[in-house]
């Protein structure tokens, strides 16, 4: 009988352990992954017009996009500069300011820039500056698809702060009064031309107008950088 009741109870034990870790198991959130992660993209969606719905509707589609490619666990923001910031009292914002510190990694885990001195320093490359899928955004570079989509609207000088006037609106207007400043991806312009400003992935030039973004060579395409 002593033997019975001892295995008995045994028996419990062992349940109840079992049940215990179990328990604590199914309580336990997934781990985070390690290593690093993209913190930098060109977005693989266009726009034919400036009117992204301002910084929100900028912040939200690089969050969206993120998401989709599996790293939505980081909060997003466009580099895009607005003389009315609706988060800043309506005052002033420059891009540069919209992105953290640094360092950047696109979607292949390439180093865009350690920091912000050293990310406007740089010039555009195609091999670079991809889409958060490490698709190359189409440009001048040889052997790229057409049509060239490498004007990157940014409303910004090249140092990231803000060109007044160049920012479509903001970014709600697709007026043909209006206008906005784009950047080079690829860091070409026509033929491969590096000189001057073409190299510039984030002041190039500026749009024909805010109602049509191809013209010139653009798609709507903005940048999108995690802090």
């Amino acid at each position: 009988m002593t033997s019975r009741i001892v295995a008995l109870a045994l028996a419990l034990a062992l349940a109840a352990a079992f049940a215990a870790a179990c328990s604590k198991s199914n309580n336990t959130a997934a781990p985070t992954p390690s290593g690093p992660t993209m913190s930098f993209f060109v977005t693989s969606a266009r726009s034919t017009i400036g009117n992204i719905g301002g910084l929100r509707g900028a912040d939200a589609l690089c969050q969206s996009l993120a998401t989709n490619a599996g790293a939505g666990n980081k909060t997003w923001r466009a580099y895009l500069s607005v003389e009315r910031d609706a988060d800043n009292g309506n005052r002033p914002t420059d891009a540069r300011s919209r992105i953290g510190n640094g360092p950047w990694l696109n979607a292949k885990l390439a180093l865009v820039a350690s920091n912000l001195t050293e990310l406007h320093a740089r010039k555009g490359d195609s091999t670079v500056f991809i889409d958060e899928k490490g698709q190359p955004i189409n440009g001048q570079w040889r052997g790229s698809p057409s049509p060239v989509e490498h004007d990157i609207m940014t409303g910004s000088a090249a140092d990231g702060t803000l060109l007044a006037g160049l920012t479509c609106g903001d970014w709600t207007s697709d007026s043909t009064a209006t206008v906005g400043q784009v950047g080079h991806s690829d860091g070409l312009g026509p033929n491969g031309d590096t000189s001057g400003a073409l190299s510039s992935w984030t002041s190039a030039h500026s749009n024909l107008n805010c109602s049509n973004t191809a013209p010139r060579g653009g798609a709507g395409r903005i940048y999108c950088f995690a802090p």
